[in-house]
């Protein structure tokens, strides 16, 4: 893997990440469309296609510090910061109310950051699965998905740029998870690790910020967002779902353990580094202090959005077979983790529908 540096800004350090991939690439002669279900998926992708130039009003103007203090939730960040700088021998001891709004606004921006980023990564997966999966239902569908995932990665770019002024680096933990995706010589991998994994912990973040958020903009650019994230889920639960029935004991189990390791990777998930230094502190000094501070908070903060994800991710890794293969791996490792609880919460293979607020917005307008 090589990277080869480009001119940046002092804020963000601009680099071209060349990835290898190992993948077979698959070029299909039978053009029959066999998949009723992914031909249903395809139309509805074709027919909610939305402009981020004329849907969306960039006219609006985004106060950042207006952003942060109009959220209905409060900000996880800021508030672990606040029981933090309480602590005896706090390196943030001696902040100000400034100090704490500056670091909402820049929390903000960190989590716009990652959004940014993974939506890349789902754009450069998306093409990938075009590229190496083997029906042509699939390939024409992947082929919408690569479109929304660019249009995604535009958007929050454009608001993270014009709206908050600059973004931040992305995050050891995604760019682990996205280079493996894009290096796997496996095609279902890419499907399982973004479709199901990381596009259900997309929903949930888009979810809880949506249901946080005041400003117009971000708003309606989120239900836009998520209306195409949750065919994305269903499009990796239909595929995979047929494609898991034929696999070995020895295969599924690799799958089971990607899913183990990956759901424990996202249970760990760390704070910013850079968004601390911007701050004037530095992380390493300051993580005592965090992981004590977050010991006595209120510890919903903490587990709302993370049931979320798994609200979205276990019915979903149900529907594929994988919970009971080998005599029931996955469940009795879930289960000891406590997630088996959200087994049967709505799947997103069947609840899509339901996230379609381009396909509402429109309606309305033409009532």
């Amino acid at each position: 893997m090589t990277t080869v540096e480009l001119p940046g800004d002092a804020e963000v350090d601009a680099t071209i990440k060349l990835i290898t991939d190992n993948a077979t690439r698959v070029f299909l002669w039978d053009y029959d469309r066999s998949r009723p279900q992914l031909v249903s998926l395809y139309n509805k992708a074709m027919s909610s296609q939305w402009s981020s130039v004329t849907e969306l009003d960039w006219s609006i103007d985004v106060d950042p510090e207006e952003l942060v203090a109009a959220a209905k939730a409060p900000n996880v960040t800021v508030e672990l910061a606040r029981a933090a700088a309480d602590l005896p021998g706090s390196p943030i001891a001696s902040w100000s109310e400034a100090e704490f709004t500056q670091l909402g606004i820049e929390s903000q921006k960190a989590v716009l950051s990652q959004f940014m980023h993974g939506e890349q990564g789902a754009m450069m997966t998306a093409a990938k699965i075009v590229e190496t999966v083997p029906w042509i239902d699939a390939k024409y569908y992947a082929a919408t998905q690569t479109m929304d995932e660019a249009r995604h990665t535009e958007v929050f770019a454009k608001y993270l740029h014009t709206k908050l002024g600059d973004a931040y680096p992305m995050s050891q933990y995604l760019e682990e998870q996205i280079t493996d995706l894009l290096t796997d010589s496996r095609w279902d991998i890419a499907y399982l690790g973004m479709q199901i994994v990381i596009e259900s912990l997309a929903l949930a973040a888009f979810g809880s910020l949506l249901r946080s958020t005041q400003e117009p903009l971000l708003k309606k650019l989120l239900r836009y967002v998520m209306s195409d994230e949750a065919r994305h889920v269903a499009f990796g639960v239909l595929s995979l779902g047929e494609y898991y029935q034929g696999l070995s004991s020895a295969e599924l189990k690799e799958r089971q353990e990607f899913l183990l390791e990956n759901t424990v990777r996202n249970r760990n998930r760390s704070t910013t580094p850079e968004m601390w230094e911007r701050m004037g502190v530095g992380v390493h000094e300051l993580m005592p202090y965090l992981l004590e501070a977050a010991a006595t908070l209120d510890q919903s903060l903490f587990t709302n959005f993370e049931h979320g994800f798994f609200a979205k991710l276990v019915p979903n890794v149900r529907k594929l077979g994988l919970l009971d293969a080998n005599d029931g791996y996955l469940r009795g490792q879930w289960g000891k983790a406590g997630l088996m609880r959200f087994e049967f919460a709505t799947d997103t293979a069947s609840d899509y529908e339901a996230y379609d607020a381009v396909a509402a917005d429109r309606a309305a307008a033409s009532a």
